[in-house]
């Protein structure tokens, strides 16, 4: 019984509160397309975030022919920052599992060497 009044730390509600508030949304992702990305490019406009995704053939160092984007989201600031919220919350999970994700290719091969 103790575990119900355990309120949670990103909402800050109790469970019981928490299934009060948040409505269930269904997906349905039976017609979804999955690609892979190593590139990405975020543009805008004041009204919005505009994030392009590709694939980069050679990641190290500068590419010598354009990076062809396969996919592009338009979205606002403000899903774009639940976004944001989103990818950090995860990131930040997997980090604590798995150790910390080195983003700088340079520092990364340093390591591995």
């Amino acid at each position: 019984m103790a575990e119900e009044n355990v309120k949670n730390e990103t909402t800050g509600l109790e469970p019981s509160q928490e299934k009060q508030q948040r409505p269930q949304i269904q997906v349905d992702d039976s017609e979804v397309s999955a690609l892979y990305a190593n590139f990405c490019r975020v543009t805008g406009t004041p009204e919005e975030l505009i994030i392009d995704f590709g694939l980069n053939p050679h990641p190290m160092g500068v590419p010598s022919e354009p990076i062809a984007v396969d996919q592009r989201i338009v979205t606002n600031f403000f899903t774009a920052k639940r976004l944001l919220h989103a990818l950090s919350m995860t990131i930040a999970r997997h980090e604590a599992a798995f150790g910390t994700l080195e983003i700088d290719v340079q520092k990364r091969i340093k390591k591995q060497g």
